[in-house]
């Protein structure tokens, strides 16, 4: 079993920058493809961002490219979402999501994180 307990989020203006954090327990955090996820309201959960297990390699969605940055610290089992520049449309519960299975390109986690809530008001 797994733990993921995410950190970082609340209510921030328009253009301000906010760090989520992951901390994870229970089995080896660098076996895991971690990844980013949130979903807004009355919208499906989307993938945001995913890393791979030794963090080398990443891959962001389209809409936060060039804002948001996601790494990790294995030696901590954390994983972060560096957000900058935020908008309205940033606004959701965010996720933190691991693989012990598959690859962070093409992510299908085991394990969830509970979400922290991301409100950006304009």
């Amino acid at each position: 079993q797994v733990n993921l307990v995410e950190s970082g989020g609340g209510l921030v203006q328009a253009g301000t920058s906010l760090k989520l954090s992951c901390t994870a327990s229970g089995r080896t955090f660098s076996n895991a493809a971690m990844g980013w996820f949130r979903q807004a309201p009355g919208k499906e959960r989307q993938i945001v961002a995913a890393i791979s297990r030794e963090g080398a390699k990443t891959w962001y969605v389209t809409a936060v490219k060039g804002r948001f940055t996601i790494s990790r610290d294995n030696a901590k089992n954390t994983l972060y979402l560096q957000m900058n520049n935020l908008g309205p449309e940033d606004t959701a519960v965010y996720y933190c999501a691991a693989d012990y299975v598959g690859n962070y390109y093409r992510m299908k986690p085991n394990y969830w994180g509970q979400g922290t809530q991301v409100t950006v008001s304009s």
